[in-house]
């Protein structure tokens, strides 16, 4: 067994090298771990120094592993090697050069040093794109095949003999992403461990490369750098808005929009550029094509003549080969390359703490004189885009200026309705105006959808890396935390909520809604599934989810920011674009939430609210073919005519929270106490404005009137009286037309023989308040024991001592199926009753208690899909499956 291992040993250790390892990122991290597996040494890694005080990933595993690392900012100055740090190269003792990911210029006496040489992967099909930019330009020329080359390295630009390459066909929709996670990365990995291999076994070829074919990025050889316009790229396939430019080569004009140039191929398939670079290498934004030289220059105040000079250090500093920084001194020209803009944009930043600086603007403004324009527009704001007007209703309440948009909210703008039409909100507290809202019309759901359809096939949104889309919303959900007293105030005075309740429950679960959303962003994927094989081939089956495009959300007046925070956070997440109709007479804290949305920096067109009346916008939005999905909060009659509009137009998707009429089953083993204050919290909780309120109580006998007794105590201390007021309890209803419906739904549980022990009646003050109010003795044929109030009404019908299946009967026994409860300390029972009442939450011990992770929705008339929780991504998702054959 020694003997065994001894050969086993000596085998793994055979044909091994020192290695130094030149490079950085993950890529080279899984090389640098892969080579020590197979036994090589690496004797030094040489990365780029830390950035933010935070190390790269390869000299964070190396360092781990206590492989020596060395982080050189560079390994030359004016083109000459720099000696200390070629000695310290040195003094490692290399066999060979490993390069998996190198943004450096290394010297030719650091790559010639070791005996074996140096050896680089590169991302393409050498002598096809050499430089940067290698995968991009395998996808804009429109190769079939795309790949990787490892070779050995001379002194030319990726030109020197090719040791092992490897190709993969490129796929219709892949990406720069997609093709380099498939297959450049994972088995260029493979590759480099391979190579290093065949040369420590003396097997490692050496094939010329030929000029035949060879091709550069742009930067490098500008005849090479045209776009083939006969390949098509797709992005969309709806017509911009925009100004025409003729583009040589291609089948119709490009439009230069508000976003970028779109491109045609010869599909008529879209490409949105957003940057140009012309002959001379100047480049600017393609969307200010016609208007790039119309900027006058500006002239410089003594302060920021001083910052220029400062600045003109820091180029000197980096451009050292350089003897005068003049005013055309080009940056690229002189020599800096893209560790060079890193460095130059990061010393301004330092300097200037909080201005807003990118390594793009450093190309877009290369020459010093453009560059100081640039960067002296940016430090007055002069750059930045147009501030939005927001035409504020105000008012002083609360402790607090509150500022109202009032207008509708459309591609990021606020704007009067087409018609100029107008309606009055009002203060359910007291009857009066709070501020008039536009009343939207047809044609402002025709712009907003226009505007959500740019946004999502064109705009930013749609290419936008998933984790940067949860970054916004987050963002969003901190400004809405920041702002939650102001939105707790706004849903208070145009809803009735009790402020208390409003900033806990209204705006608090708003704000978890979005950052439990924007946590899902990046984890939506797929599946891989095994399938038959069709011999001889091998296929490989996986899904895709993807967006739906442009939802419409028609949301209640219960709870107005919470049902947009359901709905749209779900959405948004799955990255879709949407159109927003607020119940018409609660639209204030939705076109408050259109404000923050543009202060988190959601791109415009992606979210757009347009207040009005159900019978117009929300018909609109049923019939609108450019919608693809749905989502709905309300009555079942109202939702059962959308289902039909939506099915009539183009059969979109459609999930639906409808009616209900929970019941609530109280045993006599409950906890008498816990039972009491939860059935008023299931009945009176937001005055009785609940979805899942709790729409009948049925009490076992034995306990049945002391139940009684004690929540008619409870209902007599309740405070009934001013929302905003911290010891109120009770607020009032939303609207005179539901306060009337409420009075009389009462009017006719009396005619029909029910007991009314409290309330019944509008209180006798402004507003419109209902007293809480409590019926018993109800009959199951009652007209009370079957609709629902949605308001502060307790129903309590009794059932007989131990009679469990009769009582789940009687439970049952309604077209709705929204949510139920149930009390007892029995855990057997409990979950006997739970699994037979048929409604889509059941709470067992507890009423209202909803969570944003957990799925809501109903069964039977209450409607079908999920809001919150996993389940609600799916609701606006599609799941496209493909299947390979190799």
């Amino acid at each position: 067994m020694l003997f065994l291992l001894s050969c086993l040993l000596q085998n793994y250790y055979q044909n091994k090298l020192r290695l130094a390892l030149i490079g950085q990122s993950l890529f080279g991290q899984e090389v640098y771990t892969n080579l020590r597996k197979q036994g090589h040494r690496v004797v030094g890694v040489f990365t780029v120094p830390d950035r933010d005080g935070k190390a790269d990933p390869l000299a964070v595993v190396a360092e781990k592993d206590g492989t020596p690392v060395f982080k050189f900012p560079r390994w030359r100055v004016k083109g000459k090697p720099i000696p200390e740090v070629v000695e310290a190269y040195k003094a490692v003792g290399a066999e060979l050069n490993v390069m998996p990911f190198c943004s450096q210029f290394i010297p030719m006496n650091v790559i010639d040093h070791p005996a074996h040489g140096s050896i680089i992967y590169h991302p393409s099909i050498l002598p096809l794109h050499r430089g940067a930019s290698a995968i991009n330009w395998t996808l804009i020329q429109g190769d079939k095949k795309a790949g990787f080359s490892i070779f050995w390295a001379d002194d030319g630009l990726d030109t020197g003999p090719i040791l092992l390459q490897r190709e993969c066909h490129v796929e219709p929709n892949d990406t720069v992403d997609s093709l380099y996670n498939r297959f450049l990365f994972p088995e260029g990995i493979k590759a480099m461990v391979e190579s290093v291999q065949l040369i420590a076994d003396g097997k490692a070829p050496r094939v010329p490369q030929t000029e035949e074919g060879a091709s550069y990025e742009g930067i490098q050889k500008k005849s090479n750098s045209k776009v083939r316009l006969s390949h098509p790229e797709l992005i969309c396939q709806s017509t911009p808005s925009g100004q025409p430019l003729e583009i040589e080569g291609a089948s119709q004009p490009g439009v230069v929009t508000k976003n970028g140039l779109v491109l045609y191929g010869s599909d008529s398939k879209a490409l949105m550029v957003k940057n140009l670079q012309f002959e001379d290498g100047k480049m600017i934004s393609a969307a200010k094509y016609f208007s790039s030289g119309d900027t006058a220059r500006v002239e410089l105040t003594d302060d920021e003549k001083k910052i220029a000079e400062e600045i003109r250090d820091i180029w000197k500093g980096i451009l050292s080969n350089v003897a005068a920084i003049e005013e055309t001194t080009d940056f690229f020209k002189s020599g800096a390359a893209s560790m060079d803009v890193v460095r130059l944009v990061e010393e301004i930043k330092q300097r200037c703490v909080g201005l807003q600086l990118q390594n793009e603007d450093v190309y877009m403004a290369t020459t010093f004189q453009d560059f100081i324009q640039m960067f002296v527009r940016r430090l007055r704001g002069e750059d930045q885009e147009e501030e939005m007007v927001i035409d504020y209703a105000t008012k002083d309440v609360n402790n607090m200026t509150v500022k109202m948009p009032w207008q509708c909210f459309i591609n990021g703008k606020f704007e009067d309705a087409e018609n100029g039409k107008t309606a009055n909100t009002i203060n359910p507290a007291d009857g009066s105006v709070i501020c008039k809202v536009a009343y939207a019309s047809v044609g402002d759901v025709d712009r907003a959808v226009a505007a959500a359809k740019e946004a999502f096939e064109v705009g930013p949104w749609g290419r936008m890396n998933p984790r940067d889309r949860g970054t916004l919303l987050y963002k969003l959900a901190d400004l809405m935390e920041e702002h939650q007293e102001e939105l707790a105030t706004i849903e208070s005075i145009d809803s009735g909520a009790v402020y208390t309740l409003a900033l806990k429950t209204h705006v608090g679960m708003s704000i978890q809604t979005f950052r439990y959303f924007a946590g899902w962003c990046d984890k939506i994927q797929g599946k891989t599934i095994p399938i038959n094989q069709a011999r001889p081939n091998r296929n490989l089956t996986f899904t895709k989810k993807e967006p739906l495009g442009v939802c419409a959300i028609v949301i209640p007046w219960n709870y107005p920011l919470m049902m947009l925070a359901w709905k749209s956070a779900a959405c948004l997440a799955a990255g879709n674009t949407l159109v927003l109709k607020p119940a018409q007479v609660t639209p204030l804290s939705a076109l408050k939430f259109a404000e923050l949305t543009v202060k988190a920096g959601i791109p415009k067109g992606v979210i757009n609210i347009v207040p009005g009346s159900g019978g117009m916008v929300g018909q609109r939005l049923s019939d609108h073919p450019d919608i693809r999905k749905l989502g709905f909060t309300g009555s079942t009659p109202i939702g059962k005519q959308i289902m039909k509009s939506c099915a009539l137009s183009n059969l979109k998707k459609v999930s639906l929270e409808l009616g209900g009429k929970s019941p609530l089953i109280i045993f006599s083993d409950c906890d008498m106490d816990k039972a009491v204050r939860m059935g008023m919290s299931s009945v009176f909780f937001n005055k009785g404005e609940n979805c899942i309120a709790a729409g009948r109580l049925f009490v076992e006998e034995s306990i049945h009137d002391e139940y009684i007794r004690r929540v008619l105590e409870e209902i007599k201390k309740m405070k009934v009286g001013d929302p905003l007021d911290r010891s109120t309890d009770h607020g009032p209803q939303n609207h005179k037309a539901h306060m009337d419906k409420l009075v009389e739904y009462c009017e006719v549980g009396v005619k029909e023989g029910a007991t009314l022990v409290y309330g019944g009646k509008q209180v006798d003050r402004p507003g419109f308040f209902m007293e809480p109010t409590l019926f018993t003795d109800v009959e199951d044929h009652m007209f009370i024991a079957k609709e629902e109030s949605f308001g502060p009404i307790m129903v309590v019908s009794k059932f007989k001592d131990g009679d469990i299946d009769g009582v789940l009967n009687r439970a049952n026994d309604t077209e709705f199926g929204l949510a139920s409860g149930v009390f007892t300390r029995d855990i057997n029972k409990a979950m006997y009753v739970s699994e037979r009442l048929d409604a889509g939450t059941v709470f067992v011990n507890t009423y209202n208690k909803t969570d944003v992770a957990s799925p809501f929705g109903g069964f039977k008339q209450s409607g079908f899909g999920k809001d919150l929780g996993e389940d609600a991504l799916n609701e606006y998702l599609r799941t496209k499956a493909v299947t390979v054959e190799y």
